[in-house]
Parts: structure tokens; sequence; C-alpha cells
């Protein structure tokens, strides 16, 4: 596990397994207290019938680097106070949380915006591959089309 130095109002995190949600967003909350807002989301893999399993593959020397970098575009984009970005590699099953993003800011549109931001990108841009387990075995998982659509609008 990794993330950028305590002294940056930005928790940027690789984790190889559970994440514990109420004790990260309550220590995210009593460190930006200047906020007026914080918005939070929750990825979890979703329940599925046919999905055993979820896999998500990394390049190490550029994600973690990678999603910093978000972190900071979003930081100064959206004029934060502070910005939370955890996300899982490994194996999961259905109901594990797989990334958790937080945004906190002095009005509450930039906290929505950032957080909406960080999101689209680590969907569709990020150093992360994933496959699925299925009963026939294991499937890549491309981002979708309305992955990519709510991606441009950043741009």
């Amino acid at each position: 596990m990794a993330r950028l130095a305590l002294s940056t109002p930005l928790d940027v995190r690789l984790l190889d397994r559970g994440l514990s949600v109420g004790e990260a967003l309550a220590a995210f909350n009593a460190a930006h207290k200047q906020a007026g807002g914080i918005v939070s989301f929750l990825g979890k893999v979703r329940p599925d019938n046919s999905v055993r399993a979820l896999e998500l593959t990394h390049y190490e020397p550029l994600t973690l680097p990678g999603m910093q970098d978000l972190a900071r575009t979003a930081y100064t984009r959206f004029e934060l106070e502070g910005a939370l970005v955890w996300h899982r590699v490994g194996v999961m099953v259905p109901g594990e949380a797989i990334v958790l993003v937080a945004a906190a800011a002095r009005h509450r549109r930039c906290a929505f915006e950032a957080a909406d931001y960080l999101m689209d990108h680590l969907k569709s841009a990020a150093w992360l591959w994933k496959r699925e387990k299925r009963g026939d075995g294991w499937h890549w998982v491309e981002p979708r089309d309305a992955d990519r659509t709510d991606l441009a609008r950043w741009k």
C-alpha cells in the first residue's frame, strides 16, 4: 500500500485487500475541517449470477503515479480541500468494494463534480485491466460506450 506524503491533502492508495469505508471516510472528514461538503463514491463488484469473481491487474510503474496525477488535477481543477482515491487490485467477489473516492471542497458542487471526474477517469482511462470469471472461464472487460462518453465530457 502506498500513498502521497502526509503533508499533502491527497490520499491516493492501491490496495491488495479490503478497505474499511467507514474508517477511511471518518479520517478524511476529520482531516478536512474547512470543507463545506464531502462527497464520496463506493464502487463494488456487481452481484451478477454469471460473474463469480472480478480480477483487476495493473502496471505498477504507471498505476499509482497516474492515480496521483489524476488526484492532483482534480484537486486544482475543482478547488478541493482534499481528495481520497483508493483502488483495489487482485481478485474480488460480488459485493466487495473495488474503489473509494471522496472529494472535500468549500462548496458542494465542486465536491460532486470532482468525485464524478475522478470516477469517470478511473473507470475508462486508468492503468487497470479488468476481467471477470464466469462459468466458462475468464473474460476481459472493456469500458462501455457510455463510459467513454462520460469521460469525453471532461475534455
